[in-house]
């Protein structure tokens, strides 16, 4: 080659090759650095446009267990307090047993009444309790329905047994007669808007409608004018008894009709909180096996408003709608049948203050602890749905992790073999680069 002095080939040739070195370098410290592969699009296009959809979907799974987390803490807090309205109902429960005893006087009944009255006011606080300034169990977070009417079984009497079978002519399931006679006397009582409202009569040829229609009779000014009045239905028979019958069929497991009895007006307004059926002898003592089976009837239908649906929506899918609805009950003491408001306004606690009252009120307080535990278990159920659920999120965002880690994520050793490399061959092309250089020094030589 010729010595020339213009254009020194070998030093432009050996910087060329420095360039790309040390852009190979650079390259091989960014992803030593970053531990990281590919760091643009420009490493790998289609590699980091699949990377960055798995890290939106790690990031979305994660907020989707923090909404989890955050459903779950809202729904402790209302079990909490439908927890705290179960054990005020267990100790009324026995306040009101108590209050049925004739051990107690008139002023024992009182002090009870007065303690029962804290008690309902503080169920009614139990209610307000909120998360986040929202009220849970006030009836405010209910799904959507529309009105319903308290309804209540007996499935201990004989399957044929009819509204307009007589009294002394009623069997239990077993077929065995339960020796009602014409000389016994039947007391009704049952409880509405907070009021107990009683009647007796004797047996004679009265059938099972006449025990409901005499109460009617006894009671007919005030519950009419509340809309309380009961009619009947004999599920399974298509049979009913009373005006604005409405269509209620009820059945065991077995299949086999039940006898059904109802309010004729739906809503909290028109709840009968609960009644009791008692036949005494004609020496005044209660008949206790005949009541086991007549007086067995258990709330199967819940009186309830009309509401929109107010469901708690939490959102734990990466889609729209993957959501779970959870709709809370309402748990204020009128709709569990232990206060009532009047026509004029005025509220009105359950009555305590005859043994008579305290009687009727003991189905009063098991129908409202079975509402109680009903909305708690099924508060826990979806508790328990959400420890499944984050569990599923939880993998699934270390499965995609693992995934993403796979497409992006640099093997360090590999990474650090390239770049002591490019830093040789870095540090080799700055040396050549010297040394094409000086050659255009050996031309001065020529020149002395």
């Amino acid at each position: 080659m010729a010595l020339v002095v213009k254009n020194n080939m070998s030093a432009l040739n050996t910087l060329n090759i420095m360039s790309k070195n040390n852009k190979n370098l650079a390259a091989s410290l960014q992803k030593v650095s970053s531990g990281q592969k590919i760091n643009s699009a420009a490493d790998d296009p289609a590699g980091y446009a699949i990377s960055q959809r798995m890290q939106t979907q790690i990031r979305s799974l994660n907020q989707d267990n923090t909404n989890a987390a955050n459903g779950q803490n809202m729904l402790k807090t209302a079990e909490g307090t439908v927890a705290s309205t179960v054990d005020i109902l267990k100790t009324l429960k026995e306040k009101v047993l108590d209050a049925a005893n004739d051990t107690n006087t008139t002023y024992d009944r009182n002090t009870i009444q007065d303690y029962l009255d804290q008690t309902v006011a503080q169920i009614n606080d139990n209610a307000n309790v909120t998360y986040n300034s929202k009220l849970l169990v006030d009836g405010s977070m209910n799904q959507q329905g529309s009105a319903t009417t308290v309804a209540y079984s007996n499935a201990s009497l004989a399957t044929d047994t009819t509204f307009s079978t007589a009294l002394t002519a009623l069997k239990d399931r077993n077929g065995n007669t339960l020796n009602i006679l014409s000389q016994d006397t039947v007391t009704v009582s049952y409880v509405t808007n907070g009021k107990v409202m009683t009647t007796s009569f004797k047996v004679g040829s009265s059938t099972l409608s006449d025990i409901f229609s005499k109460a009617n009779q006894a009671t007919g000014a005030t519950i009419t004018g509340m809309g309380n009045s009961v009619y009947l239905k004999t599920a399974g028979t298509g049979s009913t008894i009373g005006k604005n019958a409405q269509d209620v069929t009820m059945h065991t497991a077995d299949g086999s009709s039940v006898l059904t009895v109802t309010s004729n007006k739906s809503g909290i307004s028109g709840n009968i909180a609960g009644f009791t059926i008692s036949i005494s002898g004609t020496d005044g003592n209660i008949k206790t096996s005949v009541n086991t089976k007549l007086d067995a009837w258990d709330e199967q239908i819940s009186a309830q408003d009309k509401s929109n649906d107010n469901s708690i929506t939490l959102q734990v899918g990466t889609k729209a709608n993957q959501t779970i609805r959870v709709g809370l009950g309402d748990m204020r003491a009128q709709a569990l049948g232990l206060q009532g408001v009047s026509a004029d306004g005025s509220v009105q606690n359950l009555d305590v203050s005859t043994r008579a009252n305290a009687n009727a009120a003991v189905n009063v307080l098991d129908n409202a602890v079975q509402k109680a535990l009903k909305e708690q278990t099924q508060i826990g159920s979806v508790e328990s749905r959400l420890d499944y659920t984050q569990d599923n999120l939880t993998t699934a965002s270390q499965n995609v992790q693992a995934s993403e880690s796979t497409i992006t994520d640099a093997n360090m050793a590999q990474e650090m073999t390239e770049y002591t490399k490019n830093n040789i061959l870095m540090q080799a092309s700055q040396a050549m680069l010297a040394q094409a250089n000086s050659g255009s020094q050996n031309i001065l030589q020529l020149l002395q």
